[in-house]
């Protein structure tokens, strides 16, 4: 069982021990982990910090996901023109 409140997104890098994690849902979260089990537990104790701070500075939480999902994959490079 998935125990987050908020669906992760985590994405593989080029070196082995590092991924980087956000979730689309919580606007401003991210962070990064070692392994992608390091992702889920980081996630799991700083979207609970996340919330707090939100609710703290009177900003909108949004909603539980009831259904969360977690996502693994190879890291989603953005390239700008110049």
């Amino acid at each position: 069982m998935i125990d987050l409140p908020y669906s992760l997104m985590i994405e593989a890098t080029k070196e082995p021990d590092y991924f980087g994690f956000y979730s689309v849902e919580l606007e401003g979260f991210s962070g990064i982990g070692h392994s992608i089990e390091d992702c889920i537990y980081k996630a799991r104790c700083g979207m609970k910090e996340h919330v707090a701070l939100l609710r703290e500075h009177g900003l909108c939480i949004p909603p539980i996901n009831r259904e969360p999902k977690i996502i693994v994959q190879n890291e989603n490079k953005i390239t700008i023109g110049v």
